[in-house]
């Protein structure tokens, strides 16, 4: 019937096309094991990213409160609040929503602090805390409003992190 090369022939095709069938199901093993692999390194990120974030809403809770009871200076706390909340990971465009304290912010971050402030002369660092009072005095409504909302936004975000 079939002489001896056809037979060679046709199993000779058979083993490559079985070697490449089983090439072909390594490879897509591998590729699930890859996408898991992935998908598990996401997943761990996601929630080392939500981590940090939870440990900072929970410090940005503190400090609105003590800016609520006036416990805390306000230059004070929006300094320490704008530095926590632009050290988010899962959040942004948060100095859209909360303007007064990012603004407060940018009028008194170029002034020194500590042992600089300490270097400086008298009259100087009477000309700086002029600048900031006038600054906190023309934008305290709008902070004690955005702290209030603030507070209110880092528990809710705190309790979404949480779940």
């Amino acid at each position: 019937m079939f002489s001896t090369p056809w037979i060679y022939i046709v199993v000779g095709g058979v083993i490559i096309i079985a070697a490449l069938a089983f090439y072909a199901v390594k490879l897509l093993s591998q590729l699930k094991a890859q996408t898991a692999k992935i998908k598990q390194a996401e997943q761990d990120k996601k929630i080392a990213l939500a981590k940090h974030d939870s440990k900072i809403l929970s410090s940005v809770v503190i400090i609105a409160h003590a800016m609520k009871e006036e416990q805390c200076d306000i230059a004070e706390g929006c300094w320490r609040l704008s530095v926590l909340l632009d050290s988010l990971k899962l959040s942004s465009g948060l100095s859209a929503e909360f303007p007064a304290v990012f603004e407060l912010y940018d009028k008194i971050k170029h002034m020194p602090i500590l042992d600089a402030r300490k270097k400086l002369a008298k009259n100087e660092r009477m000309k700086l805390d002029f600048e900031r009072m006038k600054a906190e005095s023309d934008l305290s409504a709008q902070i004690k409003i955005d702290v209030t909302s603030l507070h209110q936004y880092a528990q809710e975000r705190m309790s979404a992190l949480a779940s």
